[in-house]
């Protein structure tokens, strides 16, 4: 009986994930979340910072190995682990990426999904060659808040949707790899990949034409990269998507999209935890949701390893995070000549439906970090 054959019964009772790359994201949000998970379990470590390597295993007692970079191939081949979850720099989730699926294992992959679109190529290419899945980090995909958002405008609630509008800001002090050019930072990668995604699941469509500009203060900080980027975004149809992300901001994480009968604004809309909210407005007459905080690394974590036992194709794709850094890159080509730039090939048969909703609780305590900040500094 071949593998492919095998009964569910034989199969892990769970998927057992390494988490590779241990920055802040990764303490606070990916490895609590296995507390919350039913069908995943955190296995082994990847850092080369010994300290965390040492506080955080007898913090996760469960967790059986950790490992150093240098160590990663052994790992991918000691039979410990089903899956990665790659947490680290936008610059390494190539080599990472593919590294583990030339071993045969899974890969979660956060995004953007790697700096360049050759890059996101090699990816898709290793996974499909070595009949491993392939899933880039869109927690939102799995959120109830964004994806009841998408049956609302397709149930035409609002009429036609006609305009995207969108802004992301927030503080990052310098010295985050946020801020880091060479390590594949800035305001595009980091936090306009949010826009842009969203954009895209609630026009279900793809842009076909791009123009952004740039702007920055003298502040040391954004020596490499900018302190803000505004977009538009041209989809079919003459609809037009815009959109502002910045680092040197007051936080705010929000959307509308606006039809020819009403508006849905979510506020806040992209935030990994904590309360979202809607306002529906139709005819002068606003409805407010509130949508409790809910787990959504547990979820994601989760979704893929059921993908995985049920040999699914995961949604979010690899093609899903090409598209999104195939917009980058035009965004960006766009910022230099000061054109627009024509998108033309973007086509995805499959977007991400209500019925991938999943929740799981909250997590309740502010992880305790090792060596990590947030991108405003806070420890």
């Amino acid at each position: 009986m071949t593998q492919a054959q095998s009964p569910v019964s034989d199969r892990p009772q769970k998927i057992r994930y390494a988490v590779v790359g241990l920055g802040w994201f990764a303490q606070a949000a990916a490895l609590p979340a296995f507390a919350h998970t039913e069908k995943a379990e955190l296995a082994a470590l990847v850092s080369d910072d010994p300290t965390k390597l040492a506080e955080l295993s007898q913090k996760y007692p469960g967790m059986q190995r950790t490992f150093s970079y240098a160590e990663y191939d052994d790992l991918l081949s000691s039979g410990l682990i089903d899956a990665v979850y790659i947490a680290l720099p936008n610059h390494l989730h190539c080599d990472y990426t593919v590294r583990a699926a030339n071993a045969g294992i899974h890969v979660l992959c956060e995004k953007p999904m790697a700096v360049s679109v050759a890059e996101c190529e090699a990816m898709i290419e290793a996974a499909e060659q070595h009949s491993v899945k392939l899933m880039i980090a869109y927690r939102l995909h799995l959120d109830p808040a964004n994806l009841q958002a998408i049956e609302i405008v397709k149930s035409g609630q609002i009429g036609e949707p006609r305009i995207f509008n969108s802004l992301f800001t927030q503080q990052t002090e310098a010295g985050n790899i946020r801020v880091d050019k060479e390590k594949g930072g800035g305001t595009l990668d980091d936090v306009g990949i949010y826009c842009i995604n969203a954009a895209r699941y609630l026009f279900r469509d793809e842009p076909i034409e791009v123009f952004a500009t740039s702007a920055s203060n003298a502040e040391p900080r954004f020596s490499e990269v900018a302190e803000m980027t505004s977009a538009i975004l041209r989809f079919p149809d003459d609809r037009l998507a815009t959109f502002t992300c910045s680092f040197g901001a007051a936080k705010t994480s929000t959307y509308q999209i606006v039809g020819t009968k009403g508006d849905l604004r979510a506020d806040p809309a992209y935030p990994w935890q904590g309360e979202l909210k809607h306002y529906l407005t139709i005819d002068g007459k606003t409805q407010e949701h509130l949508f409790k905080p809910h787990d959504q690394l547990a979820a994601e974590l989760d979704y893929f390893a059921d993908c995985i036992q049920q040999n699914r194709d995961p949604e979010p794709s690899g093609k899903e995070g090409l598209i999104d850094v195939q917009i980058i890159r035009a965004l960006e080509q766009s910022i230099q000549t000061g054109n627009f730039v024509r998108l033309d090939h973007l086509e995805r048969h499959h977007r991400s439906s209500a019925t991938q909703a999943i929740e799981r609780p909250p997590i309740e305590k502010k992880a305790d970090l090792i060596h990590a900040a947030e991108p405003s500094g806070k420890s």
